[in-house]
């Protein structure tokens, strides 16, 4: 299936300086020389931020970008906060990536109000396709995430950031775990988080117009680059109540990459990858406090 992208017409977030140079302090500091490796990418420059020359996210060095499921339709859509892989058939995301740092944890614009649909991308889904469906709009990235921008705050109520969810799910184990994440963004100085409804199981549920495709499964991939040594975990997640809690939903990503048949953090060099994709070691994660 081809690939479209969308060529973005908004500037992505960049870290300040003094983010930088924190992170760069930070990583110095390590005498490991896999995270030299790391180093080496991070000083690059390509990490959220636009190639001068074309105007457009070097997408394939950054810890953001992920090898798409080739099976699955997608638009690549560049937001303030967030990238997005969207698919234009089921009418919701593939997957969805965002860089969180301890700063932005700290942001205090508002909550928005009203869910809208993208008019620049086909096939987006319209908030009123989930009325009297039994099913909440689920955000993604979750707003709680972007306060740091008025803009970004905005953006995170498109209805391509958007998948049906149960409640139970979305105000339960889910809206828990999105708060587990800024703590750990809080602790480590930057996490990226990558997320989505997984599209390989057999799916015939449909609701609204737009016949938005209802998912089974939701998925989260999350990694710590700047931890000592670099950490990830996986969850898997059934649109319901969830027993047990996160604790019973974290896998590895390397079981996520199986279940939805995309390739994360592939910018990673190859000996980090393999470890921390391959790492399900919940215990580590839920002490930080």
């Amino acid at each position: 299936m081809p690939q479209k992208q969308r060529t973005p017409n908004r500037r992505r977030k960049k870290r300040s300086a003094n983010n930088r140079l924190s992170v760069n302090a930070r990583l110095m500091m390590i005498g490991f020389l896999t995270l030299a490796a790391i180093a080496i990418i991070m000083s690059s420059g390509k990490f959220n931020e636009y190639n001068a020359e074309k105007d457009c996210p070097s997408r394939y060095d950054s810890l953001e970008y992920v090898i798409t499921n080739p099976e699955l339709p997608e638009e690549i859509i560049y937001y303030t906060g967030m990238t997005i892989s969207y698919n234009r058939r089921a009418h919701v995301p593939n997957w969805v990536a965002w860089e969180l740092t301890r700063e932005e944890t700290l942001g205090e614009e508002p909550r928005a109000q009203n869910f809208v649909t993208d008019e620049n991308v086909d096939g987006c889904a319209d908030p009123w396709d989930y009325s009297y469906s039994g099913y909440d709009r689920g955000h993604m990235a979750p707003a709680g995430d972007m306060k740091w921008s008025p803009t970004a705050m905005r953006e995170s109520f498109y209805m391509t950031n958007v998948c049906p969810q149960v409640k139970k799910l979305n105000t339960g184990t889910w809206k828990r775990l999105e708060t587990k994440c800024r703590t750990w963004a809080q602790v480590d100085s930057a996490i990226y988080i990558i997320c989505g409804p997984i599209l390989t199981d057999a799916l015939t549920e449909t609701i609204g117009d737009s016949h938005v495709i209802v998912p089974k499964r939701f998925f989260k991939v999350i990694l710590s680059p700047y931890a000592n040594p670099p950490r990830g975990i996986g969850f898997i997640m059934n649109n319901g109540y969830v027993k047990g809690g996160m604790q019973q939903t974290a896998v590895s990503i390397d079981e996520v990459e199986a279940a939805t048949g995309h390739n994360f953090f592939s910018s990673l060099p190859d000996n980090i990858e393999n470890e921390v994709e391959s790492q399900c070691r919940f215990h580590n994660w839920s002490v930080l406090k």
